[in-house]
């Protein structure tokens, strides 16, 4: 992401994913993340903590994914935006909240292992099958781009 909005967490699922479909169709999952801090106090030497709540936002097969994989307590690593959302109460009352917009979800690998499963290739129309409705497009340098160019 060019815009400089990129953040990375890693901490524990506080509640399962919540699975929903927009009118169009389109998979959202919402789930909880604690993300623990720990520091030693320089005076005390005592070990101190401090936890940070956020609700991060899946869409689309990540969505699926997420809600199929992920179970509270679980440990991941969520790679993604911070987006402001804003609404008012009942009461008129104008509120906003901060929430991670999800472009990756992983499996943390510190504490635990995991078994990967790949997801089966589906089609625009939801067709599922080897590859049915796609393409094979070979690797080509890109426009513009000189093979004597450091790739990064």
């Amino acid at each position: 992401m060019a815009n400089g909005n990129t953040v990375t967490v890693v901490g524990n699922v506080t509640r399962d994913p919540e699975l929903r479909f927009t009118a169009t169709g389109q998979a959202k999952a919402n789930f909880g993340l604690a993300v623990n801090r720990r520091w030693q106090n320089r005076q005390t030497q005592e070990w101190e903590e401090a936890v940070s709540f956020f609700d991060v936002v899946c869409w689309g097969q990540m969505a699926e994914n997420a809600a199929q994989s992920l179970n509270r307590g679980a440990r991941v690593v969520v790679s993604g935006r911070l987006d402001q959302r804003s609404w008012e109460n009942d009461q008129g009352e104008k509120r906003s909240k901060i929430e991670i917009t999800a472009d990756e979800v992983a499996p943390s690998l510190r504490w635990a292992t995991v078994e990967i499963t790949k997801n089966e290739r589906r089609s625009p129309d939801g067709a599922s099958g080897s590859g049915a409705g796609f393409k094979a497009v070979p690797n080509e340098v890109p426009a513009g781009y000189s093979e004597d160019e450091e790739p990064f």
